[in-house]
């Protein structure tokens, strides 16, 4: 059974995110929160951090990545390997747009949609702190839309069960 600090919650989107003024006319904007769950995730740096956060992705995300990316390089939406191919410092499919001691600010901009993530700690929550995820995607166009209105489910639930691994792992 999973135990409570490490349940994760959907959340306001915090306001003392760096991505705060982009929430106003979002396509999609949401937050979850858990608690850290142990003192060492408290001190990880960030980039350590958002890596085990995303890099605790379940097995059927993983699945749902290829069947994304051959959907969407019909419609010349660039694919995971060719977001991972690209220059500059980035975690997995993501380009790190800015770093501070507790937030780290990830994305990616495509012809269909503008997307960021911040992953936002706060060390004062609970026992050892909390991080919150907060996603914001920007449509471009009607394919963006479209995109988003499939994924947006998926979306939910990938942030949330990854949260929750990297939890029960202790982000370790």
């Amino acid at each position: 059974m999973q135990e409570m600090n490490n349940a994760v919650r959907a959340v306001a989107l915090p306001s003392g995110a760096g991505i705060a003024s982009l929430y106003p006319g979002s396509n999609l904007a949401d937050a979850y929160a858990v608690a850290l769950p142990t003192a060492q995730a408290r001190q990880m740096d960030m980039q350590s951090l958002a890596r085990q956060l995303l890099g605790s992705q379940p097995r059927w995300a993983q699945w749902l990545m290829l069947v994304r990316d051959a959907i969407v390089s019909l419609f010349g939406i660039k694919t995971a390997k060719q977001l991972e191919a690209k220059p500059g410092k980035r975690i997995g499919i993501f380009r790190i747009y800015s770093v501070s001691d507790d937030e780290i600010i990830l994305g990616e901009d495509d012809s269909h949609l503008d997307f960021r993530l911040s992953v936002l700690r706060d060390r004062g929550a609970g026992r050892h702190g909390s991080v919150t995820v907060s996603s914001v995607v920007h449509c471009h166009n009607w394919v963006g839309r479209a995109y988003i209105l499939l994924i947006r489910p998926f979306h939910k639930l990938i942030v949330q069960r990854s949260l929750a691994r990297a939890a029960r792992a202790g982000f370790a």
